[in-house]
C-alpha cells in the first residue's frame, strides 16, 4: 500500500447518533410515506434529474414491501448511536495505556472500525427532534451526552469521557440520492484525546453507499480509506475498506497499515469489520516480519440468538430504562412515544405519535420565529470555527461542560426520586404550550 497524502481534519459520528442513526438525521420528507431525504439531490445516472425525481416520487412500493419496511424499522430504534460508538470503548482505554505509539493507533483505529458492524442493519430510524438527547453514565465509567443541535441542516453533537479519553464530535451528513441508491458523505469532525499523554487523534472515514433502497435487498458498502491521524506525532493509520464485488467477494474486508511520521509502514492490520481484526509487525515493504505474531485486537460481541432487533447484549442494556440515569433528561430519546410504541409492535400508534412530534416541532419553530428567538442547544455551543472538508464546510459545536455540572448536582442531591422514569413525558422543547396549527 502506498503512503497516503496528508489530509485536513474531518470526522464522523458514530454518530453515526449512530452509522445509520446519523443517516436518519438527513431524512425528513417522505416518498410515498416511507422514504424521505432532506436536502438530497435526486440524480438520474443516465443524465438529467427530472425522470429520476418523478420515479422517486411514484415510489412503486407494493403493499408487502411496505409491511416489510415497517417491520425492519422496528430493528433500528432507540439509542443505537451510543451502542455504535461506546460498546468497544475498552479499545480506547487500551490505546491510552499503551506505551507503543504504533500499537496505540492499532487499538484506536480498531475502535473506529468496530462501529461498522451495525451497518448490516439497514432500516431507517426515526428523525431526531431538535433538542433531542441521549445520555449514558453506566458503561466503563463513561459519561456520554449527545444532542440534536440543528434541524436545517440536520446536525448532532456528542461528548464522551472517562478516565482514559475524551471523545468529541460534530456530525453532519451530505447525501446524494441516485434513484435506487444513496451516497452518504460524512461531513463532520471526530476527535479523541488520550488523557495520559494528551495525544489527539483525528478520524476521517470513507463515504458510504446505501444500495437497493427501493428495489431488491438493501445493503451498505463503504469502499475507500479510513484515516486516523495522531496530530501530536504525525503517525497515522490508513485502512482500506474493500469494495463488495460480484457474489459478495471482498465484502467486509479491511486491510491497511500503521505508518510513522515519515510514512513508513510499521504494523499491518487485516480482518473483517463484521467479525474481527488482527495486527502484525511488518517491514518497510509492508510484508509481515517472519516469526512475528498475528495478534487479534478486536472481535464483535455476541448477539442474542434469534434477536429480532439484531442488537448485542450491550445495545439491549443501554436501551433499557433499567439502566437509564437517575432523573433522566426529559429530552432523552428513550422517552419518545413513537419509539416506545414501535418497540412494542403498535405500528399505527407509532406512526401517529411520530406525526404528532413533527407537528409539535413545526409549531415550536413557528413560535420561536414569531418571537425572534434562535434555538440554542443546551449542552453544546456553536463555535466560530469552520472546518473545511471534501464535501463542504462544517460549523463546529463544542461541549460546554454543563452536562457534567447537571449530573453532579443530581448525584450530590439529598432527595431520593423514586418515580418511574417511564412516566416522564418526552419534552425536548424550549417553548411551553404550543397550539398544533
Amino acid at each position: 500500500m502506498g503512503s497516503p497524502k496528508k489530509n485536513d481534519s474531518k470526522g464522523f459520528f458514530a454518530a453515526m447518533s449512530s452509522g445509520l442513526s446519523i443517516f436518519g438525521n438527513a431524512m425528513h420528507r417522505s416518498v410515498n410515506g416511507l422514504l424521505g431525504y432532506e436536502g438530497v439531490e435526486v440524480i438520474n445516472p443516465e443524465g438529467g434529474k427530472e425522470d429520476a425525481e418523478e420515479e422517486a416520487q411514484r415510489g412503486r412500493w407494493k403493499d408487502e414491501e411496505r409491511d416489510s419496511y415497517w417491520k425492519m424499522m422496528q430493528k433500528y430504534i432507540g439509542s443505537d448511536i451510543t451502542s455504535l460508538l461506546m460498546e468497544y470503548s475498552y479499545l480506547l482505554d487500551q490505546a491510552d495505556e499503551c506505551e507503543d505509539p504504533y500499537m496505540r493507533l492499532v487499538y484506536a483505529s480498531s475502535w473506529a472500525i468496530s462501529v461498522y458492524y451495525a451497518y448490516q442493519r439497514t432500516w431507517k430510524p426515526f428523525n431526531p427532534i431538535l433538542g433531542e438527547t441521549y445520555e449514558m453514565i453506566n458503561h466503563g465509567g463513561i459519561s456520554f451526552i449527545a444532542e440534536q443541535v440543528s434541524h436545517h441542516p440536520p446536525m448532532s453533537a456528542g461528548h464522551a469521557e472517562n478516565e482514559h479519553f475524551t471523545y468529541d464530535v460534530t456530525s453532519k451528513l451530505k447525501t446524494k440520492f441516485l434513484g435506487n441508491s444513496v451516497d452518504v458523505y460524512p461531513v463532520g469532525r471526530t476527535r479523541v484525546t488520550l488523557k495520559r499523554d494528551g495525544v489527539v487523534l483525528d478520524l476521517v472515514p470513507p463515504p458510504t453507499k446505501v444500495n437497493n433502497l427501493i428495489f431488491g435487498r438493501t445493503w451498505i458498502d463503504s469502499p475507500g480509506e479510513m484515516i486516523m491521524t495522531n496530530q501530536t506525532t504525525g503517525d497515522k493509520a490508513v485502512l482500506y475498506f474493500q469494495p463488495c464485488g460480484w457474489f459478495g467477494a471482498g465484502r467486509y474486508e479491511v486491510d491497511g497499515y500503521i505508518y510513522n511520521a515519515a510514512e513508513e509502514p510499521k504494523i499491518l492490520i487485516t480482518g473483517k469489520w463484521n467479525e474481527s481484526l488482527k495486527c502484525q509487525p511488518c517491514d518497510l515493504e509492508g510484508e509481515p516480519i517472519p516469526g512475528a505474531e498475528l495478534k487479534e485486537v478486536w472481535h464483535v460481541a455476541d448477539v442474542p440468538k434469534n434477536d429480532k432487533f439484531q442488537y448485542t447484549y450491550f445495545a439491549h442494556k443501554i436501551n433499557s430504562f433499567d439502566t437509564a440515569p437517575k432523573k433522566l433528561l426529559a429530552s432523552d430519546s428513550r422517552l419518545r412515544p413513537d419509539r416506545f410504541a414501535l418497540e412494542h409492535g403498535d405500528l399505527s400508534k407509532a406512526g401517529s405519535e411520530k406525526s404528532s412530534l413533527e407537528e409539535r416541532q413545526r409549531a415550536e419553530k413557528k413560535e420561536r420565529e414569531a418571537k425572534g428567538h434562535q434555538f440554542a442547544p443546551r449542552w453544546f455551543d456553536l463555535t466560530e470555527e469552520v472546518t473545511p472538508t471534501p464535501w463542504g464546510e462544517l460549523e463546529v459545536y463544542q461541549y460546554n461542560g454543563k452536562y457534567a455540572e447537571h449530573r453532579a448536582a443530581i448525584d450530590n442531591s439529598d432527595s431520593i426520586d423514586v418515580a418511574d422514569v417511564r412516566s416522564t413525558e418526552f419534552n425536548p422543547w424550549q417553548f411551553g404550550n404550543l397550539s398544533m396549527e
